[in-house]
């Protein structure tokens, strides 16, 4: 799902938190590599130029919290009033405020003065002992200090940190235009790349890229190995490779890697040839002699550093034939220029390629500016673990975590008491391979088809159609949440308007069963609505804010952004009644609103709002049209092939 960027923010006197990456080299005083904050700055002159208030925050080294002595020599150390000196060189039509501060009266009072078009720079996040932990206090004392969060510190994002994630869950959020740029380009190649697509890995240890050699295979035609990490390989493939770095104890891992690959017809490329030498350099930039054997008869006596010319020549003009490359890790010890010729000839080969060229942050990124061609290639990650995550298929905390650019739907049938296990393996059978990416689509299903439905759908999602409160005990006939869970279910219906009328159901029966779904991890979807009675009275909005405010008491702001809520108005439910589109959005307006009034802002805006009312194909495009609802629980036409997959196809 695509990320709100800082374009989508109305940023006019707003207060923007914006983290950034400006963990910068430097030696005392002096900022030895300032391009951390050149990437920084087309986000921050796009929020000073439309008259944003912009704080500033960022990490800069580490910090041991452990041992006082060491507390205050890294805190001394790792200073960000350099920065702050730096940075206003870059903005010199913008006054930049350095507070001395992570919190306190001196912050407060910078940012409460603080103008349109200026800046205020606060220390380093990591003077906190709680930023690494991402400790809830700080992070609502953070959100505190500002309107909207904007995230730019690419970096970062692979750590869940109280800067990177924990206000991100409070304030709206989007991402910064450095993000935005890593998200497409590393995106786009993993995802959506154009063939022939080549990965290139390199560096030390295969343990260090397990997942990344398994992720990549499945995406790219040709899987180039080299570094050290080749050594493994190697062996696995029964060869000796003298004292050459090997990771024993995963051989068979690249045995299993070798033989996926031959099963899905991908291509890896390993040394044909290898420079060795007698030990490791020491120091690693010392003169060193070296000679190049086959990489099949390597020496016992002498250790592989780097491969040798034929297997550069190999991999370049694989290289050279491709349309899109990603590459991280280098080819062999770059820091020594004897031993640095595999990796130049691998980024030389990058420069003359004309697909898009992605160079995956970390040794690779260092490597391939030291040897000047980072201007000759489409991408250079400025993030090295988080490229790797990233690379690996993992997800990102602190992307994951910004708004998305809008809210998907969800559709949800609701069977009822329809459908025996048979008649819903066939079902789904049916309508799972129909399933678009356009909304997130499900059926909820009686208790005793929902294992079996969990087991065959593989597109839809699967939902209780109710569930107890108590997690055992004398409730004839009743559902337990633990049960629910023991099936891997993921959603529930709660509340809905049946088993209020026909059961008792009370607001507070709903929301004990919302408060259980949470701690158990399942996803509630609470239904809320009115009777025809109150409608024709007027009454609809006093009627509905109640139910939301019981059904959502004493649940966090997170829960309830995450939570589903469905509108239903109990008239128009097998019916053949529906709401007009202007009744049903006007009502999950009022929803929205009142969850803006309970708890905030970012909850409102993520919290999805279902409307349920004779939702069928010909009218769910037009209820989905309306900006505050977000999917359908739909009843009756929820039940046939044929109906339900006009519904999929009508959304848009």
């Amino acid at each position: 799902m695509a990320k709100r960027t800082v374009r989508d923010l109305d940023v006019k006197g707003k207060k923007v938190l914006v983290r950034v990456d400006f963990n910068v080299p430097h030696k005392g005083d002096v900022i030895t590599d300032d391009n951390r904050i050149v990437a920084a700055l087309p986000t921050i002159k796009y929020l000073l130029e439309n008259g944003a208030k912009v704080i500033l925050f960022s990490h800069l080294g580490k910090v041991d919290h452990k041992d006082p002595e060491k507390t205050a020599a890294d805190k001394a150390k790792n200073n960000m009033a350099p920065v702050a000196a730096k940075l206003q060189e870059y903005l010199p039509n913008a006054k930049v405020t350095f507070v001395d501060a992570t919190r306190g009266e001196a912050l407060e009072k910078a940012v409460a003065e603080l103008e349109e078009g200026n800046v205020v720079l606060m220390q380093n996040t990591r003077y906190e002992k709680g930023e690494s932990k991402n400790d809830p206090e700080l992070a609502e004392y953070w959100a505190s200090l500002a309107d909207l969060y904007v995230s730019d510190a690419f970096g970062s994002v692979h750590r869940a940190h109280a800067s990177t994630v924990g206000v991100a869950e409070i304030l709206p959020s989007a991402v910064g235009f450095l993000i935005e740029k890593e998200l497409k380009f590393l995106g786009d190649a993993v995802e959506k790349p154009v063939r022939p697509f080549v990965g290139i890995l390199g560096g030390a240890k295969v343990a260090d890229k397990l997942k990344v050699i398994d992720n990549l295979l499945e995406k790219c035609d040709t899987l180039i190995i080299g570094g050290g990490m080749a050594y493994t390989f190697l062996k696995a493939q029964g060869y000796e490779v003298g004292t050459s770095l090997v990771d024993l104890e995963k051989i068979d891992y690249c045995k299993s890697m070798l033989e996926k690959a031959e099963k899905l017809g991908k291509k890896i490329l390993l040394p044909i040839d290898t420079v060795v030498a007698k030990a490791f350099p020491d120091p690693i930039d010392a003169e060193i002699e070296t000679c190049t054997v086959p990489s099949n008869a390597i020496p016992a006596d002498v250790m592989g550093l780097d491969i040798g010319e034929k297997t550069a020549a190999l991999f370049a003009e694989e290289v050279k034939n491709a349309k899109t490359v990603v590459w991280n890790g280098p080819m062999g010890v770059f820091e020594n220029p004897v031993l640095a010729k595999g990796t130049n000839a691998v980024a030389a080969a990058l420069a003359e390629t004309e697909g898009t060229t992605i160079i995956g942050g970390g040794d690779s990124a260092a490597a391939i500016k030291q040897l000047g061609y980072a201007d000759r290639v489409s991408h250079v990650s400025t993030g090295g673990g988080a490229s790797l995550e990233f690379l690996e298929g993992n997800g990102l905390p602190g992307v994951d975590v910004i708004d998305e650019d809008h809210r998907k739907p969800i559709i949800v049938g609701n069977w009822k008491m329809n459908k025996t296990i048979a008649e819903a393996e066939e079902f789904i059978a049916a309508v799972d391979p129909a399933v678009t990416d356009k909304a997130v689509f499900g059926v909820a299903t009686s208790f005793i088809a929902l294992q079996s439905a969990i087991k065959h759908a593989k597109n839809l999602i699967v939902a209780a159609e109710n569930c107890h409160y108590a997690e055992s005990g004398a409730f004839t006939g009743e559902v337990s949440i633990p049960m629910l869970q023991e099936i891997g279910l993921k959603y529930c219906i709660i509340g809905h308007s049946e088993r209020r009328q026909m059961f008792g159901e009370t607001d507070e029966t709903v929301n004990k069963k919302v408060k259980a779904l949470f701690e158990a991890g399942i996803t509630p979807i609470m239904c809320c609505g009115e009777s025809l009675e109150t409608f024709e009275a007027g009454k609809t909005e006093e009627w509905v804010r109640g139910q939301i405010k019981a059904g959502l008491e004493g649940l966090t702001a997170k829960q309830v952004a995450s939570m589903v809520i469905a509108y239903e108005p109990i008239w128009a439910i097998g019916t053949g009644k529906s709401a007009t589109k202007e009744i049903a959005e006007a009502t999950c307006a009022i929803v929205r609103d009142e969850v803006r009034q309970l708890f905030g802002q970012k909850a409102a805006e993520k919290v999805k709002i279902q409307y349920g009312g004779s939702v069928k194909p010909t009218n769910i495009a037009e209820y989905l049209a309306e900006e505050d609802i977000d999917g359908a629980l739909i009843g009756g036409a929820s039940l046939k092939v044929d109906s339900f997959i006009e519904i999929i196809n009508a959304v848009k």
